[in-house]
């Protein structure tokens, strides 16, 4: 029970930060472009209460990753709809590699205390092992999700750009997909090789590239909460 509530504690913060701060800057974004809609619907803080759906949240403690609530946006306030809904799809994801950096920015300098004397203290050991484990998750979560919204099916933001890209015809074709996107996703993450040959390669290359010589805080992390 111990081990469980320090796995909860320590996935908790960074992961529904992670899927917060995605859904707000998707509102944030699109009022800059004329829709106060989120903001209407009370959606732009980071109020957990206002974002969070109840599978999305399980799924995080399970598989490592999951969803909030999809901040509402109406594109007909927008004063040119297709190509002011890339930058607003675009929004999550980058809010996600920007606390993705700032993570690893905080592994590094845990890395770099740890070699100083500071590192070699007791009360250090007990605050920085579970901040090390926090920093960690949050790196991976947000690469994760940064890279896996990407997937360019709707309704994931990868779909969004790649709508607002095209030519509308071919655009109106990938949109009649949205009503069975979740079902095509799940199909490819689970039924075929997209996550072990495209998409982990990816979220671990970018990984290591942010969090350097401090990637075993994030392989210990992971260990810990899932067992690999």
């Amino acid at each position: 029970m111990e081990t469980i509530i320090s796995k909860i504690a320590i996935m908790l913060v960074p992961a529904l930060l992670a899927i917060m701060v995605h859904e707000v800057s998707h509102g944030y974004v699109a009022e800059r472009f004329g829709d106060p809609t989120a903001r209407l619907l009370g959606r732009l803080n980071l109020n957990p209460m206002k974002h969070l759906d109840p599978i999305g949240t399980i799924a995080v403690f399970i598989f490592g990753f999951g969803w909030a609530r999809p901040v509402p946006v109406n594109p007909g306030n927008f004063r040119r709809p297709r190509r002011d809904m890339i930058w607003v799809a675009l929004a999550g994801p980058t809010a996600n590699m920007l606390l993705a950096v700032l993570s690893a920015l905080l592994l590094r300098a845990a890395g770099m205390l740890d070699n100083s004397t500071i590192g070699a203290s007791s009360l250090y050991i007990q605050v920085s092992t579970p901040v090390k484990m926090m920093a960690g998750f949050s790196l991976y979560i947000n690469t994760l999700l940064a890279v896996f919204n990407l997937i360019p099916l709707p309704p994931l933001d990868g779909g969004r750009i790649l709508t607002g890209i095209l030519p509308e015809k071919q655009a109106l074709m990938i949109n009649r997909l949205e009503p069975f996107g979740f079902v095509l996703i799940l199909l490819l993450i689970f039924f075929t090789d997209v996550w072990s040959l495209v998409l982990a390669p990816i979220i671990n290359a970018l990984v290591v590239f942010m969090a350097g010589h401090e990637t075993s805080f994030v392989e210990q992390a992971m260990h810990f909460l899932f067992g690999h």
